[in-house]
């Protein structure tokens, strides 16, 4: 469930949006009151979204995103005002804000701007590990390109399909990995000759992570198979 912060001194409007999305968009949603209250609240948890009115008491939105800033400088950020004039469009963006909403607006607006902004931050993120080639895996350590795996001093050469196929389970982490995609990524066929053989690295690859029992790669029943790291 993702967690937004909204950061709006109208009570009945903070309430009347929480409880829509919470329940209409399924997200973990923490209110505060004024920006004071948002800053201190921001410091102390992790949030996917944040949503700050820009005229409130205390400390205004573009002050607390300003600070925000400072802290946080990929979270993204929808500011909401009563203003519509573009020179508070342009402070909004150059403080960093990712969107920009002028009341009063529908509710439904708000939350398809929100899903917009969370799919592309979520592709940006997916681009970024999809260019990672060292991963943690409990005690080992991963490096795709040299095609190792550490724990201590003790080293394990993989194959390369071998460091292909783990690769794509470090991608997927905690994520169902399909055998389809997996086929088709990596011997760009999904019969069932190369599905066979995918199930003997697999097995080595088991073998190798063996010595820390919080790293599992398990089986997903008709779909594929996902790595857990407790």
């Amino acid at each position: 469930m993702k967690k937004i912060l909204l950061v709006e001194d109208d009570p009945n409007l903070g309430l009347l949006l929480q409880d829509y999305l919470q329940l209409k968009g399924k997200f973990d949603v923490v209110l505060c009151k004024d920006g004071d209250e948002g800053l201190r609240t921001f410091t102390k948890s992790s949030y996917d979204l944040l949503i700050l009115d820009v005229m409130m008491p205390k400390k205004d939105g573009f002050t607390l995103g300003k600070d925000i800033r400072k802290i946080n400088s990929h979270v993204p950020i929808i500011f909401a005002t009563a203003k519509g004039m573009i020179e508070d469009k342009t402070m909004a963006f150059n403080l960093g804000g990712d969107d920009y909403i002028t009341k009063p607006f529908r509710i439904e607006e708000l939350l398809l701007r929100i899903n917009a902004l969370l799919k592309r931050t979520s592709n940006s993120e997916k681009q970024e590990e999809e260019k990672q080639t060292i991963f943690k895996l409990g005690r080992y350590s991963f490096d795709y390109t040299s095609q190792l795996i550490t724990i201590g001093d003790v080293q394990q050469k993989l194959s390369t399909k071998e460091a292909e196929l783990l690769r794509l389970l470090c991608i997927r982490k905690n994520e169902v990995l399909t055998r389809e995609e997996a086929l088709l990524n990596i011997w760009h066929d999904d019969n069932y000759f190369n599905g066979r053989s995918m199930d003997v690295f697999l097995s080595k690859i088991r073998k190798y992570l063996k010595e820390d029992p919080t790293v599992e790669i398990i089986n997903v029943h008709g779909r594929g198979y996902k790595l857990l790291i407790n």
